[in-house]
Parts: C-alpha cells; structure tokens; sequence
C-alpha cells in the first residue's frame, strides 16, 4: 500500500468527510527521499503494512521514528497524517500533512489532504489551501478525476457562496462528468436560481443512468419548485418504482399530490412514509392537513393533537387542532386550542377570527365579541365579522350595537351572502324598534 490510497481509506473508515471530498486514491509519490537507504525502505514498508491491517500504533511508532530521523520525508509524513487521522486524532493528522506539504509544496496529493483536514476541522484557511490544490498537478493515473474532486471539496467548503459553489461544481464536472458531480453541480446551479441550466444538468446526469433514482429525485425538485407538479409527480413516481421503501420519496409525492390538491392519493402516500418512519413529524403534518382538506376531522384532530403535543410551541398545529374540532362542534377544547395559538403568536388576525366562532358556540358572546375587536387589529373587517359581531350582539340583547353591525354588513354584502342578507333584514325590522328605547334610556 502506498501513502495515498490510506487518507481515503481513513475518511471511509470515520465517516467524517462527504464521499466527494475523498482524496486521490493514487499512491503520492515524493519527487525524492532525503534518506533513500535501504534501512528507511524497510521501515516505511513495515509501517505501510501495519497500516494495511489497521495495526496504528505500530504504524505511528515507525513513522515517528522515520520523521524525526529526516523531517523531509514527504511519504512518511503523508503516511503519518493519515495514520492519525484513522485514530481520529485530527489536530496531529493536520500537523503531519502540514509537514508533507512543507517537504513537497508541489504535492497535489499533500495539499489536497491537507485541505480536506482543514475543512473537515473547519480551519478557516481551508477554501486557500484547495484553491492552492486546484493549481496543482495529480500524480494519478487518472489526473483530471483527481484534479475534479479537488473542485468538488473546494465547492462544499464554499456551498452557501451559490455563484463561487456553482462555478467550482462546473469545473469539477467539466474534468469529471460522473453522475455525482452533474447531480450536484445541478444543485448549485438551482441555488444560484439558474433552474433552466440545473434541469439539463440533471438530465445529463440522469441520461448516464437511467435506473438512477438520484437523478430523478433531483428532477421532483427542480419541478416542485417550478410548480411544475405533474412532472414531479412522474419523477417521484419512477424513484418509488425503484425503491418502494424509500420513506423520503412517499413523504415529497405526498406533497405534491397535495399541491395538486388530490388528497386523497396525497393521504395514501403519506401514510405509507408514517409506516417506514413512524417518528417523521414531517409527514404527519402533511398528513393532518390532507385530512383537514378531506373534512376527515377525527383523522385530522389525532395527527394535529400529535403536533400540538409533541412540539407545544407551534402556534400552526394548536390552530389546525382547534380547527378540527370546531369543526366536531367541540367549542370548549377548539378555544382551548386557539388561545394558546395567540399566546404563542398574538398578532395572528386569522385565528382571533376562528377564536371568536368557538366562544359563539360555547356561548361566550361577549367574549367572542372582544376577539372579533382583537382580529380588527390587524385584518380589514369583512362582510362575515360584520354579521358575526351584529349575531353577537343580538344573543346578547345589545340592540343598537346589533343594528349598527346588521347595517355594515348589508352596505357590504352586496348580494354575496343571500341567507344571511334575509336574515339581516328581518332582524333589523324584529330589533330596531327595542334599538331606539335602549338608546333612549342611555
């Protein structure tokens, strides 16, 4: 084994590093030995055979040695920084690979590893050091693969930069048009809002593999955010055919089954992403609102009531359980349910208004007419708080409070709401005569 091959065995081996930021798996081959005796052969040998079977400390006890008898020693010190790393002691990984690059600054290998140290680490010198690598020259059988995952690590180090992210993404796939670097150069280009470019870079990636599903997924999300619904809803459709099981892919289709308002097919999806992962609060979520959608308020109350309790500050499922159970005529626990709504999210107009209908119908008029004043805060009044607050009034014999809001509704309706207009007029000839001998007792 030689040096090289062992940084990418190390990131395999602690799962630290994104399989794109892997090193070159050539063997790093140093332009000379300070000490090219016999003696230094046979030791750097051992240790590399150590390291083959994972033996560390014997591998860190030779390469100690060979460092500190020539500190221009570039493969012991390569050899070094990855035997570090593979004990997860990562400041002495970087110190070594440090080293590497001091003896061989032309090192495409030293500097890559390097840099991927650092960024692994989050040393803010990272983003240098692999731009310094990109200038470089691999020494692999494959240059140009090499010299693309040196881009690939620079554009996740720079990813929330989407112009610098995607730029670094174009050069890695130009070098190495491989259906990982396509999928994601695709991805940048769609966080940089070039959605056009992103769908014919997902397309040249899924056109490599057509039984990839990677490609597909990244096509559903180029049209979901396209509000192009029916195409990925096909595209979701072809990740599913493949992999049934894939609890994430249930959960998206769900949702746009849903934006297509089918919910009825949204609920079924979603269903089946609860039964791979019953914990995805994601989906039950989607799957309280479909239900809402569909009026099945016993569904909806149980996967709102979940919501509500598992995260008890979220203002939306404490009004989404309110509102399925107002919906079952359950007027104490939908206000309940709407206060503490507004305890969380006190400017919501919406949910004065809903708030308001669940005091009505637990009879609490004079408090309903007070939420009604809070909604008027921050929403404009409407032909139905009209009609609400004059019904408020009137349950509560307020005569001329009653006739005022009767009036507003009727010069806004505007024909909009024939039952109620009916019932406004003939409420008003029933109350306004007992309206002015209230006033004229004030």
């Amino acid at each position: 084994m030689r040096g090289a091959t062992c940084f990418a065995m190390a990131l395999m081996l602690t799962a630290a590093v994104p399989s794109s930021l892997m090193a070159q798996k050539a063997a790093a081959k140093s332009a000379a030995h300070a000490n090219p005796s016999a003696e230094r052969a046979q030791q750097l040998a051992q240790a590399e055979a150590a390291m083959d079977h994972a033996q560390w400390p014997q591998a860190e006890e030779i390469l100690r040695k060979l460092v500190a008898a020539n500190g221009k020693d570039t493969q012991a010190w390569f050899d070094l920084g990855y035997t570090m790393h593979a004990q997860g002691n990562y400041e002495e990984a970087i110190k070594a690979y440090r080293s590497a690059v001091a003896a061989q600054p032309t090192s495409f290998e030293c500097n890559l590893n390097l840099g991927l140290m650092l960024a692994h680490e989050h040393r803010a010198e990272a983003a240098q050091v692999l731009e310094r690598t990109t200038q470089l020259k691999p020494s692999a059988e494959q240059p140009k693969k090499a010299l693309a995952r040196a881009w690939a690590a620079l554009a996740e180090l720079r990813d929330k930069d989407a112009k610098a992210a995607q730029e670094d993404w174009d050069k890695a796939a130009e070098l190495d048009p491989s259906l990982e670097n396509l999928l994601s150069l695709a991805e940048a280009q769609a966080r940089a809002d070039n959605s056009e470019m992103a769908e014919q870079t997902a397309r040249r990636a899924a056109a490599i593999d057509p039984a990839a599903t990677d490609a597909q997924v990244v096509l559903a999300n180029l049209y979901m955010q396209s509000k192009r619904l029916p195409e990925a809803e096909a595209a979701l459709q072809k990740v599913l055919a493949a992999h049934p099981e894939d609890e994430n892919a249930h959960l998206q289709l769900g949702r746009v089954l849903s934006l297509q308002e089918k919910y009825d097919a949204a609920a079924a999806e979603l269903q089946k992403a609860l039964g791979l992962k019953s914990d995805d609060w994601d989906a039950v979520r989607e799957l309280a609102f479909a239900c809402d959608r569909l009026k099945k308020w016993p569904e909806a109350e149980r996967y709102y009531r979940a919501l509500a309790t598992h995260f008890p500050g979220d203002a939306g499922a404490h009004d989404g359980l309110g509102a399925a159970l107002m919906a079952q005529l359950k007027y104490a626990g939908a206000r309940d349910e709407f206060l503490s709504a507004l305890k969380l999210k006190p400017a919501w107009g919406e949910v004065w208004g809903r708030l308001a209908m669940a005091l009505a119908g637990n009879q609490q008029y004079d408090m309903a007419i007070k939420a009604l004043g809070e909604r008027a805060k921050y929403l404009p009044e409407t032909p139905s708080t009209y009609f609400l607050r004059a019904t408020y009034f009137d349950h509560l014999r307020i005569f001329p409070e009653a006739v005022e809001n009767y009036k507003a509704f009727l010069a806004v309706s505007k024909g909009q709401f024939p039952d109620e207009e009916w019932k406004a007029r003939h409420r008003l000839i029933a109350i306004e005569p007992e309206a002015q001998q209230q006033k004229k007792k004030k």
